[in-house]
């Protein structure tokens, strides 16, 4: 699962996406709580979310850090996010994303991402990937 799609569920509070929080086979990049916690933070300065829905984002965050695998942001995925994607230009938080899809896929191969960013989801699918949900 990738930031957006997380983001979707915790800031925006989409449906279709909440199964994807939970169950067994969850993994994503280690770059996603910093992110989203700081997403949630930015929310609630710019009164986007009161005091309350942002302790319960944070709360649905936390459940969902234990709940999943996490890619570490080691050496493989750092070398992996310098090369080039399918469709450039790509931003360097968005390449250390797909960076840890790809080192990940090598490990375990049969991935399915999920993300709601339209440079993650394009490259996901240049690169053979299965990209939920579907839009």
């Amino acid at each position: 699962m990738e930031t957006s799609a997380l983001l979707r569920v915790l800031l925006d509070g989409d449906e279709a996406l909440q199964p994807g929080l939970s169950g067994e086979g969850l993994v994503t990049s280690a770059l996603t709580f910093v992110e989203a916690a700081r997403a949630i933070s930015r929310a609630r300065r710019e009164e986007r979310l009161d005091a309350r829905e942002a302790r319960e984002a944070e709360r649905q965050l936390a459940a969902f850090e234990r709940s999943c695998d996490v890619v570490s942001l080691g050496e493989e995925v750092l070398r992996r996010a310098r090369e080039d994607f399918p469709v450039e230009p790509v931003r360097s938080l968005d390449a250390i994303h797909l960076a840890s899809i790809c080192v990940l896929d090598d490990e375990l191969g049969a991935l399915d991402v999920a993300s709601t960013d339209d440079r993650i989801r394009g490259n996901a699918a240049a690169l053979g990937f299965v990209v939920i949900p579907t839009m």
